[in-house]
């Protein structure tokens, strides 16, 4: 065991720490652990007269043996006596105790309370400050109300010592996040405020951090302290750093301090005084060329300070968007910073760019890196950088750019790390559709993507394709023949083959004039993939199959074959069984004219808000998303607008883009029937039932709305009340109906014992239990 030296105020505490040192094991430990325990206790409980050094000793056995993991149930009324002390190390090892040990809602609060009261009085500000500091670590709501009123006295009192403000201002700091209720600063504020214009540089850190959570909350209260803020600012930036030499820290002149600073003007406007906007633009501009002055030094801590300072006052900069020549020098000098050394410095150059890539003012400097962000997108190693990369890459893009960054990042996506593929894809899946002003280009890159990275191609991808598509007359032809083509490869993704099903099931008859796509060859190449695909797209087929014998009635014999055969009809999913069985009876029942009728080709889709961008925006997080529209301007002055309409769900009007009103030159027929995408029987909760935002109002009445002598629908108000009605029903009976009309009955059947209840439904058509007989009944009347 190592000696103790004299000089060493608590022997028994050092012994005690070097025998658990020598401990050999975590059981030897506990045994030396619980006899220290078993002696502090008897000490405690027997020695009523214990004097002030050694309840000391014991406390700091106490903390010692807790922070070794073990828990300490006895112990906190000596540490509170301890406060009563008037030697600073016995008070001190009490303040200790209780800011670790003692919880929020002990019993001892008001104790505690009561001694630190004593000392916040005693004008002693070695004991202010143990207090305060107390304070400050439990920060718990009995403190806040007991000590809210008497702290903000103690920070603006002319005679409190500058150590005592700065703890004052911290804990008060402290207080406000905990308990912001009970801080009341109306009669304190402008006193406050003028803590910026203090002489003590400490004083003047604490209370910028005070200032700016509290401009946060109540801007208009704190507005004064903008031009205090760039006072001091002004006065940092243009001294020398022997001017501060307290606070320099390796040639930087009070780093923190201004970056505390940079962060509380970014809590408002510009200001609207003009020697004061000046002066200001004045420290931004000296932040700027003291960065591109040679290195002072070349430890790491200079550049640290250095450039902490300057991506502080490039935010600012940012956040005020208004001086066109600070921000392209900024953007300049975050260019500089894509091909450091430091992969600090290439993440916050790239994250900062982001945010610039949406003024009017710095896009176009921003563009003019796009090389060096796309090889950075190559050959960086950091994931997290690759990331901001292809943020930036998004953040920057308008029609001049897109076809490029579109093909690299369908380039990188081959080899992309997996976390951020379903990102990228819907950052392709956009920037696609935003900037097309060839459709013939957009359908081709959605089909890359889906070939790239199927996997992670979500349903609002490819839904939306379809959407464009139907919507667009001059792209559907060379889209069936593209997707045919597609899927002539030995294999493609499970999504292709759902668009291809949806787009050759409408449009496949513009391709069947060619021998090598005609209509067997086309229904032959789906059914291939049809075996290898899951329920909903095996679903999804049989629809395009019964389109095919509209469009197509040479192939009707084949299909009806497909359909009839036990697979389909016996099939152990119940949705393939029953949409086999109604696509194989309306084949056979209905006439021509019904059929087409039927499945006449989709009308157009109304636009709406873009579900990629919604769904990129979730992902993303608010305020995470680069801006890519409505603020920015492109070079010819027109304003490049967002996919997404208003909400009132009007069209955006970009002009040649994608997202341009479709042509009203294309007649809308009657709604058909969406049988390419749920059957008029199918289970709602089934996940094509809602496919291209179908079950609106309209898509819901598409049904009905094929037979002109049908009463239209009741309205949502009348059918509430009939459910209504049949659920009164139950009240004293276990069975019954609780819905019917001409068409659909509904039963319930429940079964209680004791605790125990059993519910089961029953649905039934009451004419014909197939799709495709209701429909030529209703033909027929």
């Amino acid at each position: 065991m190592p000696a103790v030296s004299k000089g060493d105020g608590m022997r028994g505490l050092a012994v005690f720490i070097s025998d658990i040192r020598n401990c050999k094991s975590k059981e030897a430990e506990i045994k030396r652990v619980n006899k220290e325990l078993a002696n502090i206790r008897s000490k405690f409980k027997g020695d009523k007269a214990l004097d002030g050094y050694s309840k000391k000793k014991y406390v700091c056995k106490l903390l010692f043996i807790f922070l070794l993991g073990h828990d300490i149930d006895f112990g906190h009324m000596e540490a509170v006596n301890l406060l009563s002390s008037n030697k600073y190390t016995e008070k001190q090892i009490g303040y200790l105790f209780i800011s670790v040990l003692v919880n929020s809602n002990s019993d001892l609060i008001r104790l505690i309370n009561n001694g630190i009261k004593n000392d916040l009085v005693s004008r002693n500000p070695t004991f202010m400050n143990l207090s305060l500091h107390c304070i400050a670590n439990v920060g718990s709501r009995e403190m806040a109300e007991a000590f809210a009123s008497e702290i903000p006295r103690i920070l603006v009192a002319g005679d409190t010592m500058d150590s005592v403000k700065q703890s004052a201002a911290l804990c008060l700091l402290r207080l406000n996040r905990t308990s912001p209720d009970l801080v009341p600063m109306g009669e304190w504020t402008s006193r406050v405020v003028h803590l910026l214009n203090d002489q003590h540089l400490g004083v003047v850190t604490a209370a910028t951090s005070l200032i700016t959570t509290l401009a946060q909350k109540s801007p208009d209260d704190f507005k004064t302290s903008v031009s205090l803020a760039v006072a001091r600012l002004s006065r940092i930036v243009t001294s020398a750093s022997i001017d501060l030499q307290d606070y320099t820290y390796y040639f930087v002149a009070a780093p923190w301090l201004s970056v505390k600073l940079l962060r509380l003007l970014q809590c408002y406007p510009p200001p609207e005084d003009g020697a004061l906007r000046s002066r200001l633009t004045e420290c931004l501009e000296t932040i700027l060329n003291k960065a591109q002055e040679p290195p002072k030094s070349k430890k790491v801590q200079h550049s640290n300070a250095k450039n902490a300072v300057l991506f502080e006052a490039i935010s600012l900069i940012i956040h005020h968007d208004s001086e066109p020549t600070l921000l392209v020098r900024a953007c300049n000098q975050l260019g500089q910073f894509l091909q450091h050394r430091e992969t600090n410095l290439r993440y916050l150059a790239l994250e900062s760019m982001c945010t610039l890539a949406s003024s009017e003012f710095s896009h176009e400097a921003v563009k003019t890196h796009m090389e060096t962000v796309i090889n950075a997108l190559k050959t960086e190693r950091d994931v997290s950088v690759r990331q901001r990369a292809v943020d930036l890459l998004y953040a920057m893009c308008d029609r001049s750019n897109a076809k490029q960054i579109v093909a690299e990042m369908l380039s990188y996506l081959e080899t992309a790390d997996y976390s951020i593929r379903e990102e990228i894809v819907l950052k392709v899946a956009i920037l696609a559709e935003k900037y097309a002003v060839d459709y013939t280009w957009y359908v081709d890159s959605i089909l890359n993507l889906i070939r790239i990275a199927g996997d992670y191609v979500s349903e609002e991808v490819w839904h939306r394709v379809i959407q464009i598509v139907i919507n667009r007359d001059d792209v559907q032809g060379y889209a069936a023949k593209t997707v045919f083509e597609a899927l002539q490869r030995p294999a493609c993704h499970e999504n292709l083959v759902k668009v291809g099903g949806y787009i050759l099931g409408e449009f496949g008859n513009l391709i069947a004039g060619d021998p090598r796509s005609s209509p067997l060859v086309q229904f032959n190449l789906l059914h291939s993939k049809f075996h290898l695909c899951s329920v909903p797209t095996r679903a999804l087929l049989l629809s395009a199959y019964i389109k095919f014998i509209n469009l197509f009635p040479e192939v009707k014999p084949t299909i009806q074959d497909v359909l009839r055969s036990d697979s389909q009809l016996r099939n152990a999913d119940v949705e393939l069984q029953q949409r086999a069985v109604e696509y194989l009876r309306l084949s056979c029942i209905a006439t021509t004219d019904i059929l087409a009728t039927v499945l006449e080709e989709m009308p157009p889709f109304p636009e709406r808000e873009s579900s990629i961008l919604a769904k990129l925006k979730r992902k993303k997080g608010p305020g995470n998303l680069p801006d890519i529209d409505d603020t920015r301007r492109n070079m010819n002055g027109g304003a490049e607008h967002s996919i997404a309409g208003d909400a009132t769900g009007t069209t955006s009007t970009s002009s040649p883009a994608m997202m341009t009103e479709f042509p009203a030159n294309r007649p809308r027929s009657a709604p058909s029937c969406s049988i390419m995408l749920s059957a008029g029987t199918m289970n709602s909760t089934h996940p094509f039932n809602d496919l291209l935002n179908l079950n609106s109002d309209a898509g819901s009445r598409l049904l009905v709305d094929v037979f002109s002598d049908i009463t239209p629908p009741p309205t949502a108000t009348v059918a509430a009340t009939v459910s209504d009605e049949g659920f009164s029903r139950f009240v004293c009976k276990n069975n019954g109906v609780l819905y019917e009309n001409h068409l659909l009955q509904i039963g319930l059947k429940s079964e209680y014992r004791q605790n125990l209840g059993k519910q089961e439904g029953e649905t039934m058509l009451r004419d014909v239990c197939v799709l495709s007989c209701c429909l030529v009944a209703a033909f027929n009347k």
